[in-house]
């Protein structure tokens, strides 16, 4: 599989955090546990990962170690890998996990996170069960840094988040934390996630969208999109002012920032233009 320059970029910049010391063996049943655990682990320390460790929206697929441990969710494949610890988001079930529990094998949650300070407490419990607190903390420094560099960015302008299917984020919601970190007043009508009020979209348009799994890798924008309308169509290309990538948006993690960075980066560019 092509890795991208973007991938590529991630994961120099992981190793350049420093090496993960040597931990428990551990598997992850997800796409989201993949990134906490290719973060957190060294690769010996890889029993197994989820079929979409290297997708084109996986944030580390760069990183996948070759060749790359790829495993089902499932409790025989999971046992046959011998692991210490899983870590789980969405995979697996609270079934599953009970089982594992009853083997001795440690099972770590990541959590939903409605900011940034639910993503350090969803890093810091990965990277204790994994015996590397140190590398932790240096995701979260980087994460912080990328935060405080783009604080502000947009002033105070209001912006609708949207998806291809339709729904946005607002208050309460990681994407309305990351959107607020950029200096984004999230548009939408409510707390939480919510349907996208179409109709009022095409006849009073927010002064700005940001669009979230528009682009081409993200599985979302493959099965359905608003944008096959025409009149969203138009309203999409007038008036979208940056477009999130699905590696960045599905997990609770501290590349979430680099959502952020890229708000950012936007409008300081808009500026000097």
């Amino acid at each position: 599989m092509t890795r991208s320059p973007f991938a590529l970029a991630a994961a120099l910049a992981l190793l350049a955090a420093g090496p993960a010391t040597a931990g428990p063996r551990v598997v992850s049943l997800d796409q989201c546990a993949d990134q906490y655990v290719l973060a957190l682990s060294a690769p010996g320390d890889i029993a197994g990962l989820s079929y979409r460790a290297d997708d084109a929206d996986s944030f580390l697929r760069a990183a996948v170690p070759r060749p790359a441990p790829l495993r089902r969710a499932d409790l025989e494949s999971v046992l046959a890998s011998r692991p210490e610890v899983a870590v789980r988001y969405w995979g697996g079930d609270e079934l599953m996990a009970r089982r594992l529990r009853a083997r001795g094998i440690r099972v770590v949650k990541i959590e939903e996170a409605s900011g940034f300070e639910g993503v350090r407490a969803n890093i810091r419990r990965v990277a204790a069960a994994l015996d590397n607190r140190a590398g932790g903390e240096r995701l979260i420094a980087g994460m912080d840094r990328k935060l405080k560099a783009a604080s502000g960015a947009w002033g105070g302008r209001r912006a609708l988040y949207l998806t291809p299917g339709g729904f946005t984020a607002g208050a309460g919601t990681l994407v309305g934390a990351m959107l607020e970190a950029a200096g984004l007043v999230p548009a939408a009508p409510g707390p939480g996630f919510a349907p996208a009020p179409l109709e009022r979209l095409v006849l009073d348009p927010p002064a700005a969208l940001v669009l979230g799994f528009f682009d081409a890798a993200s599985t979302e924008a493959q099965w359905w999109s608003i944008g096959r309308t025409g009149p969203l169509r138009r309203l999409v290309r007038a008036r979208a002012a940056a477009s999130l990538p699905g590696s960045i948006l599905g997990c609770p993690a501290w590349f979430a920032a680099d959502g952020a960075e890229r708000l950012s980066s936007i409008a300081k560019r808009g500026r000097r233009g």
